[in-house]
């Protein structure tokens, strides 16, 4: 997932260079999302791995 948010922000830039604001924007904000969902993901995997041990 964390590879998806990189592709994306490298779409929103690259989009930006060549002036698609609605592109660029689009872009960037599918890559916010799926870095948060990044990282609320990572923060449960540390809770429940901690439990478990």
């Amino acid at each position: 997932m964390l590879r998806w948010t990189v592709i994306f922000i490298i779409l929103a830039i690259v989009a930006g260079i060549f002036g698609f604001g609605g592109i660029a924007a689009g872009a960037a904000g599918i890559a916010k999302v799926l870095f948060f969902i990044f990282i609320v993901l990572f923060i449960l995997s540390l809770i429940s791995g901690r439990r478990s041990i």
